[in-house]
């Protein structure tokens, strides 16, 4: 039997933690196995000076590893869940999906102790659509500024007085240990999360059972049922970066609870509904609630934000 395997990443600091992660459980779980990093640069490492609505959105960060799976040059993908397309290339597919780790957006700053003490006109930097309709709802004086770049570089910008303040994931915040300029933990019902935030998922071709069966061991039955149900209903609104979409599902005393949530850009409207169901399908619970906020006028929302 064949005792290495190939795992692509991007090379970002973040990537790398996660892919890291990944091999180490994985030559854990099966001694002697030996799990190789290869490191693929894709569109969305390269395109830093454009807000990612801008230029394509999700797919920018995986589509180059996808086309190494399909070559064979790797045997499996890891990826963040919420920079992964609804929609997947014949013949590939996500094998498993890790523990959550925490999937709150955090505000950093250097010299203000959160949003509420945020001087009047502060500069913020994200470049999340989501992240900015919410934020404006909660202080429209704000002047939301497009960052991008990996943790590390975002946080220089911070540093260096770019920004009065900046919203990241706090999972890459955590994940990397560059807590030290966090002064917010936003409550997931007041900045909802993306759809798969905190969440790492591993890709592979769906004919390869040898690698899905080494991979097994690492799936989180809970995180998966969440995250199932937030792509569906992404899927159902049909939304990417370039639309301000949130949604977030958790399992409460035996039931699949998701909050959606859809809001205009300047965060004059939002437009928020949970359900819950029994946890046996999740993609149907999150298909279920975006056609909810499509009856209360999601379209709408999604259809100025797309076109404006």
């Amino acid at each position: 039997m064949n005792r290495s395997i190939k795992i692509g990443t991007r090379g970002s600091a973040l990537a790398l933690w996660q892919a890291r992660w990944v091999q180490n459980l994985l030559e854990t779980a099966h001694p002697g196995l030996r799990a190789e990093l290869v490191i693929i640069k894709t569109r969305g490492d390269v395109i830093l000076d454009v807000p990612l609505a801008k230029v394509g959105g999700k797919g920018l960060f995986v589509k180059e590893l996808e086309e190494a799976l399909l070559d064979q040059r790797v045997d499996l993908a890891v990826h963040s869940m919420k920079d992964v397309p609804a929609e997947f290339p014949p013949g590939l597919g996500i094998a498993v999906i890790l523990e959550r780790e925490d999937p709150r957006d955090v505000l950093l700053s250097v010299h203000f102790s959160g949003l509420a003490t945020l001087p009047e006109g502060a500069r913020v930097g994200s470049s999340s659509l989501r992240r900015q309709c919410q934020l404006l709802h909660l202080r429209p004086d704000l002047r939301i500024e497009s960052l991008r770049g990996n943790v590390n570089t975002r946080i220089a910008k911070l540093e260096s007085g770019q920004f009065d303040a900046i919203v990241l994931a706090a999972a890459g915040v955590k994940r990397l240990g560059l807590t030290e300029r966090v002064v917010e933990h936003f409550a997931w019902d007041r900045v909802i999360p993306a759809n798969g935030q905190g969440a790492v998922g591993i890709e592979t071709r769906l004919d390869d059972l040898r690698i899905q069966e080494l991979l097994a061991p690492l799936n989180h039955p809970q995180t998966r049922l969440a995250v199932s149900a937030e792509r569906a209903f992404l899927h159902e609104l049909e939304g990417g970066c370039q639309v301000p979409i949130a949604g977030y599902a958790r399992l409460e005393a035996g039931s699949l609870v998701m909050t959606g949530r859809v809001g205009s850009l300047d965060g004059r409207e939002l437009i928020t509904r949970e359900l819950q169901g029994a946890p046996d399908d999740p993609e149907e619970l999150g298909r279920a609630l975006a056609r909810q906020l499509i009856a209360l006028g999601a379209d709408r929302l999604l259809a100025v934000s797309e076109n404006g």
